[in-house]
């Protein structure tokens, strides 16, 4: 019989929210202790306590520091669960690691941590791996799979290389994290062995042999099916990407910035002016929108930057920032890219999202639940 660990996740919720480690973590050993059992207490407590946490960030009802304080003491709640139940290993070896450039660890400490009470022999090398790195570990461990995390699709162009480089000494590689898509489509894509959407699955996987992606079908995109490498390497970046890529640093900051920031000072004006509290934080979003722009071209797909555009501007709403900031920054950017063509149908796209943000619904414009797509929380 399961139980109902609703009210379990909710108190939760409360300790870590006031940054009561101790509270935390008791909580999550003595429900073990009353025969809940830990991938339970890992997935249907700490897991949604911390999606949670980012929803109230995105919704501007907690802070960053409120919200970084509270992830910290669930890396130590996911520990404590890890450190009271210890399984002996009964099946091969898995390199566990984040994609490199990728420092939300969380949700793949927590993959690691469901598949060691599985009983895998688990090596989590955390966040943020240089491929090189990886593939020395590798070499020195000779383990049966590697457990890939992104939780940021900006990495996905290094997580491919990994990927790559961890096929060429023959070991497969199990994707996950929301960075490869809600549907797996990019893990795909780059020619990951296989996808997971949650902890709990990565496990069911690799119990029954790491199956191969299936065969592509209507809607789904092509690479990866059926040969674990795929054909991903012939299908992703491009002229514009290696572009971008190149330029990204210059058209930020002798461009877009700079012509943003005066523009929006100029037409804040008469308004008070527009606050340099505010320009720092439209210059971090234009940044963001760039990188998820060099993303979106890599993969070729559209939706991964109109769905960041749509994010950005329902947390820019929640923080009282007028939305309309992006819309100039994605209208001077496609003005700047003339020689991208594919860059500007995207930003072009980019707009039309925004617009749609700027219009009030009856009034006010919440944030939904999706926001948690570009927070570290989805297990």
């Amino acid at each position: 019989m399961t139980r109902d660990l609703g009210d379990a996740t909710g108190r939760y919720l409360e300790l870590i929210g006031r940054g009561d480690e101790y509270g935390a973590v008791d909580l999550a050993v003595g429900l073990i202790d009353e025969g809940v059992p830990a991938e339970d207490v890992l997935l249907k407590v700490i897991a949604p306590g911390q999606r949670r946490v980012g929803e109230l960030w995105a919704s501007n009802e907690w802070s960053v520091a409120r919200e970084h304080a509270a992830t910290a003491v669930s890396e130590r709640a996911v520990a404590a669960v890890g450190g009271r139940v210890r399984p002996t290993p009964a099946h091969g070896r898995v390199a566990v690691a984040c994609a490199d450039g990728e420092y939300h660890a969380l949700p793949t400490r927590i993959m690691a941590e469901v598949l060691r009470l599985r009983g895998w022999h688990v090596d989590f090398l955390g966040a943020s791996v240089p491929g090189p790195h990886l593939i020395t570990h590798l070499h020195q461990t000779g383990p049966d799979v590697v457990a890939l995390g992104c939780t940021l699709a900006t990495r996905l162009p290094r997580a491919h290389a990994t990927i790559a480089a961890c096929q060429a000494v023959g070991i497969p590689v199990l994707a996950g994290g929301a960075g490869f898509g809600a549907d797996g489509r990019y893990a795909r894509l780059l020619g990951a062995d296989a996808w997971a959407p949650a902890a709990d699955v990565a496990a069911d996987r690799l119990a029954a042999g790491l199956p191969f992606f299936p065969a592509t079908h209507e809607g789904a995109p092509d690479g990866g099916a059926g040969d674990g490498a795929g054909d991903g390497g012939a299908r992703v970046g491009g002229e514009e990407y290696a572009y971008l890529t190149r330029h990204r640093a210059d058209l930020l900051s002798r461009v877009v910035l700079s012509r943003v920031m005066d523009t929006l000072r100029e037409a804040h004006a008469p308004m008070g002016g527009y606050s340099e509290r505010q320009l720092e934080h439209t210059s971090e979003d234009l940044e963001h929108i760039a990188d998820f722009l060099i993303a979106a071209m890599y993969v070729d797909d559209a939706s991964l930057f109109t769905d960041f555009v749509t994010w950005t501007c329902r947390v820019l709403v929640a923080r009282n920032v007028p939305a309309e900031s992006v819309v100039l920054g994605l209208r001077v950017f496609r003005d700047v890219l003339t020689d991208c063509p594919r860059a500007r149908e995207l930003l072009a796209e980019g707009v039309a999202a925004a617009r749609a943000c700027c219009q009030p619904i009856n009034g006010t414009q919440p944030i939904t639940r999706t926001a948690d797509l570009q927070t570290e929380t989805s297990v």
